[in-house]
């Protein structure tokens, strides 16, 4: 199985490249999408070659997802939490962003190592925002404590128009997706991974990791919830995590893993449906060649038979030849 990773690649390989490059640079001005439907846009000037503005527009939310002007509870705090005086947030933000940043370059650490954990830090802004409620709520379960003002069922955005929820108590937090698909073939392969999934917790090697449950129908914790947010076409899932999962630096491993669940499912859904795409090419491969093959056995048969000529004896001239 493959984790997805926290920072994004094209970001991170940006910001490396102009911090390497001194004084000298050109102006950037580029688009990128990731998954689930978070977009970047990364501009540089040359007449500010270390000073960058980052904007982010993050999934649409749907209507049961509460949002903070634009961004999900507790986020500004989380920005300035792991950025510090490197980053400056703009207020608006861009059109058709959800947040604008601006990021200087020259108050970065002069330590290399320092420096490189920071710029990670940059690129894993996706963590950071849509993490944000996420951890806010863990790390009140770390200390076994409950949030302030906090309903009984939080619902958090991770795509486009689509949440999975959070029913958060002193001793445990419960985490419920409601796994949806498109295409049909999905839904099935992701409905046997789902299950093979929650059977592979069972095994004594998993006793530590968060209980799963799959099931068809909606759990009791997403009672009253709107008929849209119900909707799953692939069942739903159920972790219950408890404060042994968030203990220290377990805290945000959990919180991108959480994060990106579905994009994970989605991840080795679409790897299967390739492996079997290959497969059943090469079988179909194995089968012309053995029908060519028979072909060709057939055509040597055919040319031994008809190709040489016969001559028939009569019994007339088969007595002169004794003769």
């Amino acid at each position: 199985m493959i984790l997805l990773q926290s920072p994004s690649r094209f970001l991170l390989q940006i910001l490396k490249d102009r911090v390497l490059s001194g004084d000298k640079g050109v102006d950037i001005d580029c688009h990128t999408v990731e998954f689930d439907d978070v977009r970047y846009h990364i501009q540089f000037s040359m007449r500010n070659p270390k000073v960058m503005a980052l904007s982010v527009a993050l999934p649409l939310a749907p209507p049961e997802a509460i949002l903070y002007d634009g961004l999900p509870l507790g986020a500004i705090d989380a920005i300035k939490a792991a950025y510090g005086t490197v980053v400056q947030i703009l207020d608006p933000p861009k059109d058709g962003f959800d947040l604008t940043m601006k990021i200087n370059l020259t108050k970065l650490p002069s330590d290399e190592e320092q420096r490189n954990a920071v710029l990670t830090q940059i690129a894993s802004v996706r963590e950071v925002v849509l993490g944000a409620p996420l951890k806010l709520l863990l790390k009140h379960l770390s200390s076994k404590t409950m949030a302030p003002d906090v309903d009984k069922l939080v619902a958090l955005v991770h795509r486009p128009n689509e949440s999975f929820f959070l029913a958060p108590q002193a001793d445990k937090v419960t985490i419920v997706y409601p796994m949806r698909f498109q295409d049909s073939i999905d839904i099935v392969l992701a409905t046997s991974f789902l299950q093979e999934f929650v059977e592979a917790r069972r095994t004594a090697a998993l006793n530590n990791a968060p209980s799963c449950m799959w099931s068809p129908a909606p759990p009791l914790e997403l009672r009253g919830m709107n008929a849209d947010a119900l909707n799953a076409n692939a069942g739903f899932v159920t972790f219950v995590v408890f404060p042994r999962h968030v203990d220290g630096r377990k805290l945000d491993k959990t919180v991108w893993s959480l994060l990106t669940f579905h994009a994970y499912v989605s991840y080795h859904v679409k790897c299967s449906e390739g492996f079997m795409h290959t497969r059943m090419r090469r079988r179909v491969e194995s089968l012309i060649q053995a029908l060519d093959r028979a072909k060709s056995d057939a055509e040597k048969l055919k040319k031994l038979v008809h190709g040489g000529s016969f001559r028939r004896l009569s019994l007339k001239n088969e007595g002169n030849s004794h003769h």
